[in-house]
Formats: C-alpha cells, structure tokens, sequence
C-alpha cells in the first residue's frame, strides 16, 4: 500500500507490552478531520440503510494515504472534556455486530473514518480454574508478515483548547476455529495489499454497506499461537522476551533449557608434554635452585598449603617455643649436644633453641645467640624477686587453682 505521509520515528512508540492509551501507527485515506465525503453538522442526517448506494468519486487514482500516529481508546468528535480512564477503556475496541445497525456512537466513524492498525501481534489471556490463573498467549502470522486491524478514527478538540486529539479503536469479530479455546473473540485481520484493505479504506465509500460489513469476519490465514511469559501482564514492563515461546530454546527464563543443554564436554586427547630444557639449561636450573634454596627450612603450620619454608636469616642464630605444660622453669631443650644452652631469665617465659653452625653447614664458630620474643621488643625485665609476681604467671595456672 503507498504512503505519502509518515511520523518522524520517535513520534511512534515501540512497545512489546502495548497497553490502552498508547500511540500507536495508524494507516488511513488522507482525508479531512471530519472524514470522508461531504461536510454534515447534524451526524443524524448522515444516517442512511444498507439499500441506498454509495456514490463513487471520480478522481479515486487521486487518492492519497498517510501513517499517523493516533492513542488507542476513541473519544468521539463531541466529547467535551477529556474523559477517565475508565471510560478510555470502554471504547479500545467495536463490536462488528454493533456496526451491522445504522446507530450508536459508531455510526458516523464507521461511515467516514475507517482505518488500518498496524501491529506485529497481540495477546490473549487462556483463564484456567473459573478465572483465578490467566495464561497469555502471543498470536502473529504464520509467515511473519505485520497484522492489519480493521478499526474506526476519529479527531476531538476539547472545549477551551486548541489541540486536536486522535484516537482510535479495534473492531472484534468471532474468533476462528484455531483461537476458540483461547477466547471467543479476536481482532479483524485484513490481508496485507489486498482488495479487502482498498475497499475498507476507500475514501468514496462514506455510506456504510453491506460489502463493507462482509469484510468483518474471521482470519482465514494461519496464525502462530503459544504461551509466554506472565510478566507481560503488569503494565509499564517491555522486553522482546515477551514475545518469545516458554517452551522456546531461546527463552533464558525457562528452567528447561538448563538441563537440556549441558555444556559439552571437552574432547578427550593427549595433554602435550612441555618441550624439554637442554642439557645446559638444565644444569643452570639446578645450579640456581640449589644456590637459592640451601637454607634450613621449617613447617609453618599457618600456610594454605601447609608447605614448609626457608628459615629467615634473622632466626637462624635462635628459634624459641612455648614451654610446655610438663617442663618446669628450670628446664631447657637444645637440637644438638654439642651446642652450649644459655637460660634465659625467668621472667621471659621463654626457651631459646641453639641451631649449631654443623646445622648451618658454615664454620664453627659459634655466633652470638639472640633471642625474640612474642611479648616484647628484646628488653629484658629486670626482676629482684626470687618469685614470680601473679601477674607473669602461666595462664594455666589459673585454672589448675
């Protein structure tokens, strides 16, 4: 179908959750806001039966259509206020049986103001257990191709005010028999290009006739229909998700694909060796390894991977432990007997261990011993007593009382 005139694109609003009172694409005759034909002040004198003809005009090649952008829930030309929502929801859509009697709100527009809505698809509700679990479903065309809707226009400007107002609504007919277990009704699908929407949109027909009444019927195409997901049902949500099958592979919500494509497993094969050093290198490695690691090494239990490790330079002259439960004051343990013990003051609570220089692998000159401790920077205490105050006692002690 030609257009010769279209909306900017953010004048239209792409929603995969189209609610009532959205701006939606309206294709129509470009035609005057009062429709087609002549001008009629009274809309009762416009009234006239199925018997009479319609006129045709003579420059019909002339006829121009355009793309408007129009909000879903008519207002009828003699509304004087803007009306609730709740009246906007009576009229998103007409009845084809209340178009067949020449009165009613849709009397006028139905004569002169007939136009397409163009959408990919729309959404029923399957109602389960007498109503309490609703179900959507998304229908669309089997190859794809956009739906037409056959529905009525019309233009409102309200009183005090300038602006014109275009709204529009959707006329329902019987459901075929692929969509009867869904709902009783559907939206009127006209083909694509075809005769249907050139004599439902001919701006020469501005007198209702049964031909036009004829075009009201079920889609005889194939549709596509199937469940998807609940969240389309809460208004103001919108994701290409909404559209997608449940049971779909491509549905990321669907807790079935989870098991039923596991990752792949990897390809079983042999694990390439690493290329092996030369001679040479390999020698150097040794060397180097063993240059770097010829200290003593001790287990530090506190390590993730409880792996033993070298002995800080500091500590190879003394390494000191907590004396345990059984050993008394006075006694001292040594790794080597040939290593002379010096007792450390009472006081510190502490044993140093003397590592001999045989441990070390260096000469025999025995070095300095020093001493660290856990609760002090090195300075001893000096203590006159010939007892220990209660304060430096064993904590054990305490408990043994």
């Amino acid at each position: 179908m030609p257009v010769d005139e279209a909306p900017n694109d953010d004048e239209v609003r792409q929603s995969y959750n189209f609610a009532p009172g959205y701006h939606g694409l309206v294709y129509r005759a470009d035609v005057p806001d009062y429709g087609a034909g002549p001008r009629q002040t009274n809309p009762e004198h416009e009234q006239q039966t199925d018997e009479e003809s319609t006129p045709q005009m003579e420059n019909h090649s002339e006829t121009r259509y355009k793309l408007q952008v129009m909000k879903w829930g008519l207002v009828p030309f003699w509304t004087k206020r803007n009306p609730d929502y709740g009246a906007v929801m009576k009229t998103i859509n007409a009845r084809d049986d209340s178009l067949a009697e020449n009165r009613g709100m849709w009397n006028t527009m139905k004569q002169k103001k007939r136009c397409i809505i163009v959408a990919q698809g729309f959404y029923e509700w399957l109602k389960k257990n007498g109503g309490k679990e609703k179900n959507p479903h998304y229908m669309k065309r089997k190859d794809d191709q956009l739906m037409c809707f056959a529905g009525l226009w019309d233009c409102v400007q309200y009183e005090g005010t300038d602006e014109k107002h275009y709204t529009y609504t959707i006329i329902t007919t019987d459901s075929n028999k692929q969509l009867k277990f869904l709902h009783d009704r559907m939206p009127v699908i006209l083909e694509n290009g075809s005769e249907q929407i050139r004599t439902w949109l001919d701006p020469n027909r501005y007198k209702w006739s049964k031909e036009l009444q004829a075009l009201l019927k079920p889609f005889e195409g194939e549709l596509d229909c199937y469940p998807v997901s609940r969240e389309v049902g809460k208004v103001g949500n919108n994701s290409p998700a909404f559209i997608v099958p449940v049971a779909s592979s491509e549905n990321k919500n669907n807790i079935a694909n989870f098991f039923s494509n596991p990752k792949e497993a990897p390809k079983k094969g042999k694990l390439e060796s690493p290329a092996k050093p030369s001679p040479k290198r390999m020698k150097d490695l040794i060397g180097n390894i063993k240059d770097e690691d010829d200290r003593i090494t001790v287990d530090k239990p506190s390590t993730e991977d409880n792996a033993p490790v070298p002995v800080p330079v500091s500590e190879l002259q003394g390494l000191k432990r907590e004396r345990d439960n059984d050993e008394s004051e006075d006694d001292v343990i040594g790794t080597n007997n040939a290593s002379p013990l010096t007792k450390i003051p009472k006081s510190e609570k502490l044993y140093a261990v003397h590592i001999t220089n045989d441990l070390r692998g260096d000469d025999k000159t025995p070095n300095k011993r020093q001493t660290r401790s856990a609760t002090s920077n090195g300075t001893v205490i000096k203590n006159n007593s010939s007892k220990a105050r209660d304060g430096s006692q064993r904590i054990t002690n305490f408990f043994n009382k």
